[in-house]
């Protein structure tokens, strides 16, 4: 089955998703952008996010991956997400399947 690949402007996903992507990417997200070309060809920077239905590109540029963590209270002084935030957000998704092992393998890199 191939997902769809949606991409949407961050300020335009759900807060559902939000806290989902800071479970996925719980030490920044400049790290983890990637280049991808829009229909006209125009090229973009964007967040991969791969849920159970979609494959989502959140799109972003590095600078807006810095301010968005900095500007984030769930995100500490370094960068990276707040240990009671991750344990609440983890209890409140604990039934979102394709968390489960973004959170068994979280080696995610600074930045």
């Amino acid at each position: 089955m191939n997902k769809p690949r949606i991409i949407r402007d961050y300020t335009k996903v759900s807060e559902e998703i939000k806290e989902q992507i800071k479970l996925v990417y719980p030490r920044g997200f400049k790290q983890h952008l990637i280049s991808f070309s829009g229909q006209n060809g125009t090229k973009y920077t964007g967040l991969p996010l791969e849920t159970e239905e979609s494959f989502l590109i959140i799109k972003m540029s590095k600078v807006d991956a810095i301010a968005i963590v900095q500007k984030d209270d769930d995100f500490d002084d370094d960068g990276i997400l707040k240990e009671e935030i991750k344990s609440d957000y983890e209890d409140k998704y604990e039934d979102v399947e394709y968390l489960s092992e973004h959170n068994e393998n979280d080696d995610n890199d600074l930045g």
